[in-house]
This record gives structure tokens, sequence and C-alpha cells, in this order.
């Protein structure tokens, strides 16, 4: 069984990309098995996966994209540069290092993963970007763990306001002020940690939906993220629950629903607050 791409919900970006709403993230996946999971999801009716160059996975995710039956341009491809590549030229030369580690010629979203403002760089790092768009390289920018701070500062310096703000988010990460942020500027949230690692398989609440809509909780937690409208990227390194975790487009769910999952909000994180992570 596959998931028909047709089917799935396309976000417009302020920068007039439409973009999956739903994609596969992969966060820790082995080297050994990303490029046959990619290419497996690719076939399952996935066309947006997220990578870093964190994750040591870029090559083998080129790889997989490459070993699918999809053209390259029907698959939006992100890829981040991590804290060691802030600066105008250090960023360049990793959009750089990332499409040789992908092996493709272009990349759909490049992000700052983390805005490290110990660093102060990520002002510098920002224009290096948007000098990458117009070579062509990367097709839109944005950034990832970014607060309200950190994306005032970048926007008083001018020029393109971020297309994508990738940030942790989940039912007891819920960050609406954050959110309401990025609205307000036209910037899509992207959930990372969608799931909260499992965190709520067995809560209460997330078992009682489920069973009231005959999907899993997993489904119930990124139909969730789909309500909110947020973009949302579930990982995996089990082949069987890719289908699983896309096939969240057939129930919605209702406002006592969505009520009873607000009240899991605790503030609790399972990375590192962005205000102190250098």
């Amino acid at each position: 069984m596959s998931f028909d791409p047709k089917n799935m919900p396309l976000i417009e970006l302020n920068n007039g990309q439409r973009i999956p709403q739903l994609g596969l993230g992969v966060y820790k996946l082995a080297a050994a098995s990303a490029a046959d999971l990619v290419a497996t999801a690719i076939e399952t009716g996935y066309r947006r996966i997220d990578t870093a160059a964190l994750y040591a996975n870029e090559a083998e995710v080129g790889e997989g994209i490459r070993q699918s039956s999809v053209a390259r341009e029907d698959i939006y491809v992100t890829t981040k540069i991590w804290h060691d590549h802030h600066g105008y030229d250090e960023a360049l030369k990793a959009i750089d290092e990332s499409l040789d580690r992908l092996n493709i010629d272009y990349v759909d979203m490049v992000l700052i993963h983390w805005p490290a403002p110990a660093q102060d760089k990520f002002v510098e790092t920002w224009a290096a970007f948007q000098h990458a768009v117009t070579t062509g390289k990367v097709r839109g920018i944005g950034v990832s763990n970014f607060h309200p701070m950190h994306l005032h500062k970048l926007i008083a310096a001018g020029g393109t306001v971020p297309a994508i703000n990738q940030v942790e988010l989940h039912p007891a990460l819920q960050q609406p002020e954050l959110r309401a942020y990025n609205s307000s500027h036209g910037i899509a949230t992207e959930a990372w940690s969608p799931l909260a690692r499992g965190r709520f398989h067995n809560e209460a609440v997330i078992v009682h939906i489920a069973e009231k809509h005959g999907k899993t909780p997993t489904q119930v937690i990124i139909r969730w993220h789909i309500e909110l409208g947020n973009l949302v990227i579930p990982k995996t390194a089990h082949p069987e629950r890719l289908l699983e975790n896309i096939s969240v487009f057939d129930f919605t769910l209702d406002e006592h629903d969505m009520a009873a999952i607000a009240t899991l909000d605790s503030g609790f994180r399972t990375g590192p607050n962005p205000e102190e992570f250098n």
C-alpha cells in the first residue's frame, strides 16, 4: 500500500514555494539504512525529506532520492547548517559542502540550524543565505530553533524574511506565542520532534482520542499538528511505520479533541533551549 501524494495538503510559503505539509525527518537515521528508507518513503508517497549536516546522512539521503522512481523536481529537500559554519564565508562553504554530499544541483530549503546567540553571527549567516538564493543553489531559506528575539534581530537587519522557522513542537511544548509570532510575520511554523520521542504513546488523553477515531496515538498527534497548520516531519527508522505516519488525512479532530490535547502543554523539552544552546 502507498499514499497518493495528490492527497497531501500543500502550504504556500512567503517566497511562493508550495511545500507538502507532512514530510520525513531523518534525524539520527543511521547512514547504513538511510538511503533505502528514503527511497521507500518516496515510493510510499512522501515528497519532502528533511536532513541536516549534523545528521551525517546527507549523502545517503541524496542516494535514496536517486534510487526512487520520482523525479528530483518533485521532491522537496531541506538541509541545515551547523554552528561551526556561522558567518558569511563559512555559511556559503557549508551550503556547497551539503550540495556535494547530497549530490544534487540545488536544495529547496536551507535552514540555520540554531541561532547560537553567543556567537552572534546569525545575521551575517543570513546574508550569505540570501546570496545563495541568487546563485540558484538554494531555492528557499529559513531558520530553525529561533525565538522571537532572534527573529526580530534578523528581520530588523532587512532583506528576506525567513520562509520557515522549524522548532521543537509537540503536545508537551505547544509554543502558542512563538507560533503566533511566526504567523504574524508570514513565517511557516515547522515542528521537529513532533511526537516528543514517543512520550505520549500511552498518554490517556491521546489514547482516548485515538480509540474514538479508530487511529493510533501517533496518527492523532500528527493530525493535531495538521489541524494547527504546522508543517510536520515525523521521523521513523522503521519502513512499516512510514504509511502509518502519513495516513492522517482521512479524519479530523473536533474542538473537544483539540481542547483536550491543549491541556497537555507543560513546557517540557526533549532538546536544549535555543536561548542557551551555542
